[in-house]
C-alpha cells in the first residue's frame, strides 16, 4: 500500500485527527496523573531539589496514623451518597416541570441554571453570609416569622455543618442536572407518549413506561458526573468551613490539599489523591459496565 493510499484509509485519517487532541490530553492530564502516582511513593516538601523514595510509607501513614483521613473518608462517602440522590432528583423534577408549555419557562430555566456558572468560592461567600447566626438571611427570616428557636449556628455546629454545606452545593449544582435532563427529554418520542395517553395511561404510567426508559442514557451521564463532582468537592467546602468545625466537614480532596499545600507533605497529599482516584474508578467503572450490559440485553 502506498503512502497516498494509506492516508485515504478512514482509520489512518481518524488517527491523524486524534493525534493533536491525544497529545494535549497526555501532556495536561496523563502526565500530571502519573506524576501524582509517583509522588505518592516519595517524601517531598515541595522545595528540596531531591525527592526521597519511601515506598508505601505514605499510604501506611494515612491508613494507620492519620485519624483525619478516616473522618474525611466518612464525610466523602456521606457527601457522595447525598449527591447521587438529591441533585439528580431535584434536577429531574425541575426538568419535567420546565419541559411543559408554561409562561416564562426559558427565563426560569436560565434562573435555575445561573448558580452553575457562578464560581464556587463566590457561592461559598454568599452562603456564608446567609448562614450567619446573627445577621444572616436565614436567621432574619426565622426571627421575622417568630421562630427564633430554630436559629442555629449552621456552620459552627459539627452535627449539621456538613449538611448545611451540602445545601449550598445542591443549590449550585442542581441546574446542571436539570439542563442534562432537559436535553434528554427532547429525545422522548412524542408519538409513544400520545399513544400511551390514548390507551388510557396516566401521567405516572407515561413517565414510568415511556419517559424513564428514554432517559436512561441521560441518567447514566448525570449519575457518573455527580459521583465525580462529589468526590472532588473542594472549593465550596474550603470557602464555607475550611473543613471545620473539628474536621466535621473535612473531605478527602480538601485533606489532600491541606497535606500538600499547608503541611508541605506532598507525598501524603499525593497518596490521598491516588486513593480518591481509585475510589472514583471503583465506583464509576463497574456502574458504566453494568449500564452497558443492561442496554445490550434490552437491545
Amino acid at each position: 500500500m502506498s503512502l497516498r493510499q494509506s492516508t485515504h484509509d478512514p482509520r489512518v485519517q481518524a488517527l491523524i485527527l486524534l493525534v493533536p487532541a491525544l497529545a494535549i490530553y497526555a501532556v495536561f492530564a496523563l502526565y500530571p496523573m502519573l506524576n501524582v502516582v509517583i509522588l505518592s511513593f516519595q517524601k517531598w516538601n515541595g522545595l528540596d531539589p531531591q525527592r526521597q523514595f519511601v515506598g508505601l510509607a505514605n499510604y501506611s501513614a494515612i491508613f494507620t496514623r492519620d485519624p483525619v483521613f478516616w473522618v474525611a473518608f466518612r464525610n466523602t462517602v456521606i457527601w457522595t451518597v447525598m449527591s447521587l440522590i438529591f441533585p439528580p432528583m431535584v434536577g429531574l423534577l425541575l426538568a419535567l416541570s420546565l419541559n411543559q408549555k408554561i409562561f416564562g419557562r426559558n427565563g426560569l430555566r436560565a434562573i435555575f441554571y445561573l448558580p452553575v456558572i457562578i464560581a464556587p468560592i463566590a457561592v461559598a461567600t454568599m452562603w456564608k453570609w446567609m448562614y450567619d447566626p446573627f445577621f444572616g438571611l436565614f436567621s432574619q427570616l426565622l426571627t421575622s416569622w417568630g421562630m427564633q428557636g430554630w436559629i442555629k449556628d449552621w456552620l459552627g455546629n459539627r452535627d449539621i455543618a456538613l449538611y448545611s454545606v451540602f445545601v449550598a452545593y445542591l443549590w449550585q449544582t442542581v441546574g446542571f442536572s436539570m439542563v442534562l435532563f432537559l436535553a434528554g427529554l427532547q429525545n422522548v418520542s412524542q408519538t409513544l407518549v400520545e399513544a400511551a395517553r390514548i390507551d388510557g395511561a396516566g401521567r405516572w404510567a407515561v413517565f414510568k413506561h415511556v419517559t424513564l426508559p428514554a432517559l436512561r442514557p441521560t441518567i447514566t451521564i448525570v449519575l457518573v458526573l455527580s459521583v465525580i463532582s462529589s468526590l472532588k468537592a473542594f472549593d465550596i467546602v474550603y470557602g464555607l468551613t475550611g473543613g471545620g468545625p473539628a474536621q466535621s466537614t473535612q473531605m478527602l480532596a480538601l485533606w489532600a490539599f491541606t497535606q500538600a499545600m499547608q503541611i508541605f507533605d506532598f507525598g501524603r497529599g499525593a497518596a490521598i489523591s491516588v486513593v480518591l482516584l481509585l475510589i472514583t474508578m471503583a465506583v464509576v467503572i463497574p456502574y458504566l459496565r453494568w449500564t452497558q450490559k443492561h442496554e445490550e440485553v434490552e437491545s
